[in-house]
């Protein structure tokens, strides 16, 4: 697969939440007219669909500009495919199919950390008694 031609839409997210202090933060140096300080955003296959496996603010701030597309990378890294799994299906449940899905989803810093810190102790007790 040509990274170069996947459209944003086409992406999964595997996260559900936004920080506003985060999105702020970029937006102090995204420019879209010049997206050579973009680093790419990292993305993997995951059971035939591509996902994104971080960069999820910095994809919705480009999007949100207009941008179609951006920089991917292939994610080199270990990843816990079932994690991530367990991450796409909350996603989709709850309506997040696509990075335009995560409008409306930017919490303030401190509710953010609750809710997305509080879904990953979920998420990993959920993984313990799956490996048990």
């Amino acid at each position: 697969m040509d990274l170069n031609e996947v459209k944003l839409l086409e992406i999964q997210p595997s996260q559900f939440y936004l920080s506003y202090e985060k999105m702020a933060r970029i937006l102090n140096w995204f420019d879209p007219a010049d997206v050579s300080n973009f680093e790419p955003v990292p993305v993997k296959m995951l059971n035939g669909r591509l996902i994104f496996t971080d960069g999820h603010t910095r994809a919705f701030v480009a999007y949100r500009a207009g941008l179609t597309k951006i920089t991917l990378q292939w994610d080199c890294d270990e990843l816990d495919d079932a994690a991530y799994q367990l991450c796409v299906s909350a996603c989709r449940r709850r309506g997040v199919c696509s990075i335009a899905d995560l409008a409306g989803r930017e919490l303030p810093e401190g509710e953010y950390a609750a809710k997305w810190n509080g879904w990953c102790d979920v998420l990993h007790e959920l993984l313990a008694l799956q490996r048990e």
